[in-house]
C-alpha cells in the first residue's frame, strides 16, 4: 500500500497524504487533484478501491496496427495531443507478431474501464477479419470511433479521407503527363479502403477511355510494394499509384532493381505524405492524408459521445491533397516490357 501512494503520488505530483485522501474518500482535494490521482491509478495498473469503481477512467484508448509505417505516429501525435487539451489522458495500444491482439488490447480496455476507443488501421477495415470485440463494444454502448473506412455491419462513427477523390487526383496527374498504362498497388483484397481506391480507378479509367488498370494486392510494406511491382513492370506499365508511402518506395526499389529509373521510365505515386517523403531519391510524389484534420475531428466525435451528446453514425470524408515531387514525370514513349494490359 506505502509503494503505491508513493508512486500515484510521484506520478501526479502530490503528497502521499493527498493520495490517501482521494482513496479514502475524504474531503479536502479539489476535483482536478482528484481526477489526476484516480487517471493515474489507472495508468499504474492499480485497481481503484471498491467505493470508486463505478467511475469510469478519463482513460482513452488508442488502438494502431504499428508504428512502423510513419503516418501512425503521426495521427497518434495529433489525437494524444487532442485528448490531453481535453482532459483525457492516451492509452496507446499497438499490434505486434506474436503479442497482444486488437481484441486483447479490447479487453485490456475495458478493465481499466476507459472513457472510450480511438481505431485506426484496425481489422474493421477487413472485411474477412474477426469483428466479434467491436460488435461488443457497440453492444455495450462505449464511444468509439473509427479512422478510415470499416466494415458495413459497424455501425461506429467513422472519420475518412476520400479513397475515391485521391485516386481520382493521382490518376489525373499521370493522365496529364501522358501515362497510358498505369498500374495500381492496392493493400489486401478484403481491405475496404483498397476495395474503394479499386472502384474509382476502373471508373476513372473508363471514363477516360483507356484500358484496363492493373492491379496488384500486397501487404502494406516496402517489400510488398517491390515485390509485385516487378510484375506490373514486365505488363509494360508506365505509372503506378500506390495506396500507401510504404508501397511506393518499394516500388522504387523495384523499377531500379530492373534496371529502370523513377520518374525516367516509370512515374510512382504513394498515398500518406507521411514523414520524409520529401526527402526521399526522388522526393515522393504522393496524396496527402488531411491526418491533423481527421485526428482532431475523432477527438470531437469521440468527447461528444463521452459528454453524452448524440453523434451520427455516417463517415466523415476529408478531401485529400496531391503534392507532386519528383517521381512523377512525362510519360516515355516506347518504355516497358510486355504487352498491354
Amino acid at each position: 500500500m506505502t509503494r503505491r501512494l508513493a508512486e500515484v503520488a510521484k506520478k501526479v505530483g502530490v503528497s502521499e497524504a493527498t493520495v490517501s485522501r482521494v482513496l479514502n474518500g475524504k474531503p479536502g482535494v479539489s476535483d482536478a487533484t482528484r481526477a489526476a490521482v484516480l487517471t493515474a491509478l489507472d495508468v499504474l495498473g492499480y485497481e481503484r478501491p471498491t467505493q470508486l469503481r463505478g467511475e469510469r477512467a478519463r482513460l482513452v484508448g488508442l488502438v494502431l496496427p504499428e508504428l512502423g509505417n510513419p503516418i501512425f505516429p503521426a495521427l497518434a501525435e495529433v489525437v494524444g495531443g487532442a485528448l490531453a487539451q481535453r482532459g483525457f489522458t492516451p492509452v496507446l495500444c499497438t499490434r505486434t507478431a506474436g503479442g497482444l491482439s486488437e481484441a486483447d488490447y479490447v479487453e485490456m480496455l475495458l478493465e481499466q474501464q476507459v472513457s472510450g476507443v480511438v481505431f485506426a488501421g484496425g481489422h474493421y477495415m477487413e472485411a474477412d477479419a474477426p469483428h466479434e470485440h467491436y460488435l461488443r463494444l457497440l453492444d455495450i454502448g462505449l464511444p468509439v470511433v473509427l479512422v478510415n473506412a470499416a466494415s458495413d455491419n459497424l455501425d461506429f462513427p467513422r472519420v475518412s479521407t476520400d479513397d475515391a477523390v485521391a485516386v481520382e487526383q493521382a490518376f489525373s496527374h499521370l493522365v496529364s503527363l501522358g501515362h497510358e498504362r498505369l498500374g495500381i498497388v492496392l493493400g489486401p483484397d478484403d481491405h475496404i479502403p483498397s476495395r474503394r481506391k479499386l472502384a474509382a480507378i476502373n471508373a476513372a479509367a473508363e471514363k477516360a477511355g483507356l484500358a484496363d488498370v492493373a492491379v496488384e494486392h500486397a501487404m502494406f510494406s516496402l517489400e510488398g510494394g517491390q515485390a509485385v511491382t516487378n510484375r506490373l513492370i514486365r505488363l509494360g506499365v508506365t505509372g503506378i499509384i500506390c495506396a500507401s508511402d510504404p508501397l511506393a518506395l518499394g516500388a522504387i526499389r523495384a523499377v531500379r532493381r530492373m534496371g529502370m529509373s523513377v520518374p525516367e521510365d516509370v512515374s510512382v505515386v504513394g498515398f500518406d505524405d507521411s514523414n520524409f517523403m520529401n526527402c526521399t531519391n526522388p522526393p515522393l510524389t504522393t496524396v496527402r492524408q488531411p491526418i491533423e484534420a481527421i485526428g482532431r475531428a475523432a477527438v470531437t466525435l469521440l468527447v461528444n459521445q463521452i459528454d453524452g451528446t448524440p453523434v451520427t453514425a455516417e463517415e466523415l470524408l476529408y478531401e485529400p491533397e496531391l503534392v507532386v515531387r519528383g517521381s512523377t514525370g512525362p510519360a516515355k514513349i516506347g518504355v516497358g516490357v510486355g504487352v498491354a494490359v
